[in-house]
Formats: C-alpha cells, sequence, structure tokens
C-alpha cells in the first residue's frame, strides 16, 4: 500500500490541489483533500509535482506495426479480401516493439490497437496496457470493437486489383453487404438453423448484436456523413476514426453525437482527404459540447507525442481541461473502459502518472509511470 501526499492531481475531470492517493492492491483506495492515510501505507512527498491518469491513446497500430522493421513488420493490413472480419489485431501484436517502452516513457498506460484501414472491414480490434511480454497477458480488452474503413484506403488498395469497390459508392456498398450478411448470419443463430459456421460472420454479428462498435476510419465530411447513415440504417454502434472534416459539419455531429477519435493532427497532409486538415475541428467540437478523444495514430505520429499533441491543441485554442479529458477519462469512454482506466476514482485501475511540473509546462518530465499499482517507469533509474 502506497500514499502519495502534497500533489496537484488532474482526476480525469478536475484538478485537486494539496491531495492525498492511497493506492492498494493494483487499484485506487482513496482520494481528496482529507483522505486518512492507513497507518500501514508507504508515505510519498510529492510536493510540488502533479499526477494524473495513465494517458489513452484510442487509436494505435502499436505491436502491428513496429517500428523499424520496415515491411516484415508491417502485421495491420491482411490485404488478401477487401472485408477480413476474421482477423484479430490481437493475433499480429509484438509485445517487444519498442514503441511499448516509448509509451511507458511518456506517461501512455492504455491503448487500442486497430488493424489497418486498407480494408472495407479489417477485423476485431483491441485494448491492451503497455507492459508485458505476452500480449494476452496485456489485454484488458478483446475485443474492443472491429474495424471498418471507408474513402481513399480502400479505393486505393483493392479498386486497384479490379476486384472490389473502385468508388466511395462501392464502398459503402461493399459494408452494407457484409452488414447485411452478418444480420442473416445472426438471425440463423438466434433460430438454430446454422449449418455452417463461418468466422467472418460470427465476429462481425457481434456489431449486429451491439456487443461491439464498429470503429470506422473516416476523414473528409462525406465519409463521416456516410458513417451516421449506415449506423441508422443497421441501428449498430460506431464511432468517427479520425473526423478530420468534423469541423466542416460540426452541426451534423451535434445532432447526431457518436464517438469520436480526433487526429492525428500532427501528421502531414500527406493526401487528398487530409487538405482540411485543422486544429480547428477540436476547438469546435469543444465550443458545441461534442466529446471527443485524441489519436496519434501510432506510428503516423509516434506514441510518445500524444502529450505533445494536446499541448499542441491547447496552442491553438482548445482548454487544458478538455484537452486532457481527450487522452484520459473521455479516451477510456472511448473505447469502453470508463469503469477501469482512464480516471483518478476509488476502484479504479491504479495507472497513474508523475510529473515534475503541469503536464503542459514546456520542460515537464514524467518522473514515473505506473501501470496497476507498480512502477514500469521511473526516470531517476533508466
Amino acid at each position: 500500500m502506497k500514499a502519495y501526499i502534497n500533489a496537484t492531481v488532474w482526476t480525469g475531470f478536475e484538478y485537486i490541489e494539496e491531495a492525498q492517493l492511497v493506492i492498494n492492491g493494483g487499484k485506487i483506495e482513496a482520494i481528496g483533500r482529507d483522505v486518512t492515510i492507513p497507518s500501514e501505507a508507504e508515505i510519498i512527498d510529492l510536493s510540488g509535482k502533479y499526477v494524473t491518469p495513465g494517458l489513452i491513446d484510442v487509436h494505435t497500430h502499436l505491436g502491428v506495426h513496429p517500428e523499424g522493421l520496415g515491411i516484415e513488420g508491417h502485421d495491420f493490413n491482411e490485404t488478401s479480401d477487401a472485408s477480413t472480419p476474421y482477423v484479430r489485431s490481437l493475433d499480429g501484436i509484438s509485445p517487444q516493439d519498442k514503441s511499448f517502452i516509448e509509451a511507458r516513457k511518456n506517461g501512455v498506460t492504455t491503448v487500442q490497437i486497430l488493424p489497418g484501414s486498407a480494408n472495407v472491414i479489417g477485423g476485431e480490434i483491441v485494448a491492451v496496457k503497455t507492459i508485458g511480454h505476452v500480449v494476452d497477458e496485456m489485454v484488458i480488452k478483446s475485443p474492443s470493437g472491429m474495424k471498418a474503413a471507408l474513402g481513399e484506403n480502400p479505393k486505393k488498395v483493392h479498386g486497384s486489383k479490379g476486384k472490389s469497390a473502385v468508388t466511395r459508392m462501392g464502398v459503402a456498398g461493399l459494408l452494407r453487404k457484409e452488414l447485411m450478411r452478418a444480420e442473416d448470419y445472426q438471425k440463423s443463430l438466434e433460430n438454430g438453423t446454422v449449418t455452417s459456421r463461418d468466422l467472418g460472420l460470427e465476429q462481425l454479428a457481434k456489431v449486429i448484436r451491439r456487443e461491439i462498435p464498429l470503429r470506422v476510419h473516416a476523414h473528409r465530411a462525406d465519409d463521416i456523413a456516410t458513417v451516421l447513415r449506415i449506423k441508422n440504417e443497421f441501428n449498430i454502434d460506431v464511432t468517427i476514426e479520425h473526423c478530420t472534416e468534423g469541423h466542416l459539419i460540426v452541426d451534423h455531429l451535434a445532432n447526431n453525437p457518436v464517438p469520436i477519435a480526433v487526429g492525428p493532427t500532427m501528421s502531414a497532409k500527406s493526401k487528398q482527404e487530409l487538405a482540411n486538415k485543422a486544429w480547428d475541428t477540436m476547438v469546435l467540437f469543444e465550443e458545441r459540447n461534442i466529446p471527443f478523444a485524441m489519436t496519434t495514430d501510432h506510428p503516423v505520429v509516434t506514441i510518445d507525442h500524444l502529450l505533445t499533441t494536446v499541448k499542441t491543441a491547447v496552442n491553438h485554442g482548445l482548454s487544458e481541461e478538455t484537452a486532457l479529458k481527450a487522452i484520459t477519462s473521455q479516451a477510456a469512454v472511448h473505447i469502453g473502459l470508463a469503469d477501469q482506466v482512464g480516471s483518478l476514482i476509488e476502484g479504479l485501475d491504479a495507472d497513474l502518472v508523475i510529473w515534475s511540473d503541469s503536464p503542459f509546462q514546456l520542460m515537464a518530465k514524467v518522473e514515473q509511470t505506473l501501470i496497476n499499482g507498480e512502477t514500469v517507469y521511473n526516470r531517476e533509474k533508466q
């Protein structure tokens, strides 16, 4: 049992000055200004320090696109077919990817790992903690969604083969066809008339049953609108991943609320879909009370720059509170884990970061990162 005292704590929702934080058995036992410290607790004085929840990146390719391996390490796009709901990012993750070390050094304790966006349907998604040698021991939610993609990427990858959709109409049409097949399969499951099991349809049927959301890569405003249209047609849960042109249809998003992950806003405008990329997206979302999470899309922007992204968004007009929520409490909501991570609340996992100063100060450093109450990075010992 440990008791951290005299810190300025960001709980995920608010700041508490001169706070006490007690962790026990990998969980947060107590937090506040008037906490009774158990006599058996090891007391650590954090005067002048800041504490936040462990940071969360909701959309990454850690482990399935390891840095430094080149094409041999590209295990995030199964391009043998335009629809591969039967694959799982879980099976492609290498915990030995050095980016997991970088994540911990920079206070990132939880990441969601997705297949890539080459396919119209890319496969199952998983959320993991950033410490471990066997991925099964790192998992905190599997599956956490089903990946889909609209627009330029599936058009380019599969349209060029002449065997799949070559237009946005075709991509959306193929997605609908697959969802309809999954609806029929689900009805067969309910009626007991399935004669031959189909792994892809079994996994996609979880979306139809609303057990997991369809997490859809969509940059352009028209693709974002298509996601919302398909959501309503099939009565499924969706998230919009990237939402680059969301600021162009902010009223439509405000009237049709779904979870949104914005980013990677720090990346280059490397293709047509990114031509209107702007920090205004997040600022306008805040003005219209549209909740969102923030992402690096690692390795598009590397995981060590998650906080850099947040600081840059603040420099462009986003409030510090909304920015921090986007990588803590709201990020946890986005991946469906708000009851476990993302906030410093009694009963949640003791994932936290100790900072030398306010995270928004230029020279602020991560001094320690804790996952489940255990120190996984200590700057003084590196």
